[in-house]
């Protein structure tokens, strides 16, 4: 059936001239999904915005996995702090990322974008288990791949997870999407005063313990040399621009 329904997809779009990548990995948090206002589930305008950011990415060529958390939903370390079991919460969580990683499908193809959500449990019955290089095949055909479930395993955040499929389908860069513009010296909510880093070395970013990305996933992207860029997702063409090799945000090298 997944043969047959491949031979219906149209030719994958030739890369556009003047992108500087042509294969990434986007990470979305869970809470980016409610808006800039936060809360809980899932904003329909924030999942139709993000999702008309990547479909003109994806026309444009450019081959597109998107690892999504489930903050919005439930996050694993809040269930375990409050007396849970830190393995358990942290299964709730995978399955809290599948509910967001379907919703972010229904946008995507209805934005005209053919989409495949791969997860690291298996659920055959909404997705695809994830294998690394079908994985692969499903993006040089021109979907957009959507990685639910983390790594499988608990104790491992999403971004440890986005930076592992980075490595795994030789992406060129991961591309951090959060709520502010970059990375700061300090929380830019809480200090009107807080400096903007254009660039950060791993390992300053390791020893400043800057809470962006967990320690695993920087360290990870360190030994593979993949660049990490951080920059704000609501921003109009922002997704688009870094794709280009443009400026903004911060870029972790």
């Amino acid at each position: 059936m997944a043969a047959e329904q491949d031979s219906l997809l149209p030719p994958p779009p030739r890369p556009a001239a003047g992108l500087k990548y042509r294969r990434i990995v986007l990470k979305l948090s869970g809470e980016a999904l409610c808006g800039e206002e936060g809360g809980f589930g899932i904003r329909p305008e924030t999942l139709h915005h993000v999702a008309a950011e990547i479909a003109e990415l994806q026309r444009m060529g450019v081959q597109i996995g998107v690892v999504v958390g489930g903050g919005n939903i439930f996050r694993g370390l809040k269930g375990a702090s409050a007396g849970m079991d830190r393995s358990q919460s942290d299964y709730m969580g995978m399955l809290a990322t599948v509910i967001n990683a379907l919703a972010l499908q229904d946008a995507l193809e209805k934005a005209g974008v053919p989409t495949r959500v791969m997860t690291a449990i298996e659920i055959r019955q909404v997705a695809e288990p994830y294998i690394r290089r079908r994985a692969m095949r499903h993006l040089e055909k021109g979907s957009v791949v959507i990685f639910a479930a983390g790594t499988g395993n608990p104790f491992f955040s999403t971004d440890t997870a986005a930076a592992l499929r980075a490595m795994e389908i030789q992406a060129q860069a991961l591309f951090k999407a959060t709520k502010v513009e970059g990375i700061y010296d300090r929380d830019p909510v809480r200090h009107e005063g807080a400096q903007m880093f254009a660039h950060l070395s791993y390992d300053r970013f390791l020893a400043d313990r800057i809470g962006v990305m967990d320690s695993t996933a920087v360290t990870l992207c360190r030994e593979n040399k993949m660049p990490i860029r951080v920059f704000k997702l609501m921003t109009r063409g922002n997704i688009l621009r870094v794709c280009r090799g443009e400026e903004i945000g911060t870029i972790v090298d």
